[in-house]
């Protein structure tokens, strides 16, 4: 048997079985590794991998546990915010240990004297310090593997994250313009008074086919980038889960309460692209929602709430259509293809307040709906409930 480790440059002080076990097992974690890394930089699609999602389902179970003790949305804010940023380095970290890991396995079946050396090699090796020289031919191939491939997954984090923060950029662009159009907190019914009151209520469309173009946006960086959801706006009053929902809630009541004379089919179109992508976002975490709502279906928004903001709305002398009735029923049936995934991405986002979206949520965060980081794509989870 020591006769055939030689000849298969494996370790002769262990067993050819064991030899052969520990190169399987530190491949399998090398390239598990790579492709791990791969799917997270480079492949334009909303996949990952299970150590990507160990890492993310970890570090969101432990920053959303620290949030929900915070009293007060200042505190949970401050701990959210961090979740993000600390997830990537993180993520990089253990990309690298993974790595040295899998080397030290594959340096101590090729005949380091033992796991300890094989570290000490492998951590020589992707740190690219030389501190601990191989002796062998095969060694020495295997280090300059090594720290190879360290340098390539620290080029692959350094070209990340100027990515990953010019698509955060675009998406706050847009939000912040609706705290000047909505308000602070945002309200869609703020969003029609102000809109009416400079005049500007026959350009609607535009801003609805401008937000259609966000929610695809969206929709494919959410999901090429999900750590992204996370990431809170400068401002702390802000988010991304309040602005997308007070313009689909603008939307809707556009489509149900306005009267104008020009078609508002823009203002549809920005519903069914906003609740797509919602959808698709969804589908990657394991968030359950109705695939086929009724328009009779029930929602958080009471009758009450909705004819204050039809008075309010009449008050500024906005065009409203003639039947306050119907006009409730036609907004609710808009408001169900959207509703619990608006609700559910403020619960677990821990969005800021703002009407309609986050003020449904528990004040204690104690239900983040998140059942795991990468669905298949495609995949639709069972309705659970808001």
């Amino acid at each position: 048997m020591t006769d055939a480790a030689i000849a298969l440059g494996l370790n002769p002080s262990l067993s050819v079985w064991i030899s052969i076990g520990l190169l399987v097992l530190g491949t399998i974690l090398i390239f598990g590794t790579l492709l791990s890394a791969v799917r997270t930089v480079i492949l334009p699609r909303g996949t990952t991998s299970m150590l990507n999602r160990i890492v993310f389902r970890v570090g969101f179970l432990g920053f959303a546990t620290a949030a929900r003790r915070r009293r007060t949305y200042e505190g949970r804010d401050r701990v959210m915010a961090q979740f993000g940023p600390v997830s990537l380095v993180l993520l990089g970290m253990v990309w690298l240990a993974a790595v040295a890991s899998g080397y030290s396995l594959v340096f101590w079946a090729t005949g380091a004297d033992s796991l300890s050396a094989g570290a000490v090699l492998s951590g020589s090796s992707i740190t690219t310090l030389g501190s601990a020289p191989p002796a062998s031919g095969i060694h020495q191939a295997l280090s300059y593997s090594e720290a190879t491939l360290g340098l390539f997954l620290g080029a692959l984090m350094i070209t990340y994250l100027p990515t990953l923060y010019s698509v955060f950029s675009r998406r706050e662009v847009q939000v912040a313009t609706l705290e000047v159009r909505a308000g602070t907190p945002p309200s869609a019914g703020e969003f029609l008074v102000r809109y009416h009151n400079l005049g500007w209520l026959d350009r609607l469309d535009e801003v609805f086919l401008e937000w259609e173009r966000w929610f695809a946006e969206l929709e494919e960086s959410h999901t090429s980038y999900p750590v992204l959801n996370f990431f809170r706006s400068p401002e702390p009053d802000r988010s991304w889960v309040t602005a997308a929902g007070t313009v689909l809630d603008a939307a809707a009541l556009t489509r149900a309460c306005v009267d104008v004379s020009y078609p508002k089919g823009a203002a549809a179109v920005c519903i069914r692209s906003g609740y797509l992508a919602l959808r698709r976002l969804a589908d990657f975490f394991g968030i359950g929602y109705e695939a086929n709502p009724l328009p009779t279906d029930r929602i958080a928004v009471a009758r009450s709430e909705f004819d204050e903001v039809w008075n309010a709305l009449r008050a500024a002398d906005v065009p409203l259509v003639a039947d306050q009735d119907r006009a409730w029923t036609d907004y609710a049936g808009w408001r169900v293809n959207y509703e619990s995934l608006i609700l559910d991405f403020a619960e677990i986002t821990m969005a800021p307040y703002a009407p309609w979206t986050s003020d449904r949520s528990s004040l204690s965060h104690q239900l983040p709906r998140i059942t795991r980081f990468g669905a298949p794509p495609g995949e639709s989870i069972p309705y659970s409930g808001t």
